[in-house]
């Protein structure tokens, strides 16, 4: 797969077939995500795997507009940790989010490649989604993508609609 098509016609599902992932393809994609860069090198990022349907339920509790991971036949949380060196202190705010954003964009492109659409998901209850994942102290939940085959129609069809190039786009300055 060409990665700029595979980047223009990526979309995201909230329906999702009952069909598991297999492993080999899981392991693909959570590689995917750990070889994503790292800003320092510091690899602020944690993967939580979770397949078990009453496990996702109580985690899409925890979040708004969750409702897709409940038919996904699998979940991944990115986690954060706590700055190395100072346990227990606040993640710098401009390190682990972007790092956790890069992990999350290049496990969903490896799954698109192998034919499994995914959607993210906000965990708005924080505290919450610790707790069910029994996070250290420190670590939180920085989002969730719900993984599987597609249900329905072909994910790839129909538009998406996007503002144009030149409001989007700026050279130079504003």
């Amino acid at each position: 797969m060409i990665v700029y098509d595979a980047i223009v016609r990526k979309r995201d599902t909230r329906s999702f077939a009952d069909r598991p992932v297999p492993d080999d393809v899981l392991d693909r994609i959570l590689q995917a995500g750990r070889m994503a860069g790292s800003a320092r090198a510091a690899e602020p990022v944690r993967l939580v795997v979770l397949r078990d349907a009453d496990r996702r339920a109580e985690l899409a509790a925890c979040g708004n507009s969750t409702t897709h991971m409940l038919s996904a036949p699998l979940v991944i949380a990115l986690v954060l940790v706590p700055e190395f060196g100072q346990v227990g202190a606040p993640f710098t705010l401009f390190r682990g989010p972007f790092d956790a954003g890069r992990a999350a964009q290049n496990m969903m492109l490896a799954a698109w490649e192998e034919g499994i659409s995914s959607c993210p998901a906000s965990m708005h209850d924080e505290a919450a989604a610790a707790q069910v994942l029994a996070l250290p102290a420190g670590h939180y939940v920085a989002n969730v993508i719900a993984f599987g085959y597609p249900e329905g129609a072909d994910p790839t069809t129909g538009t998406r609609p996007r503002m144009a190039a030149a409001e989007y786009i700026h050279w130079e300055s504003w």
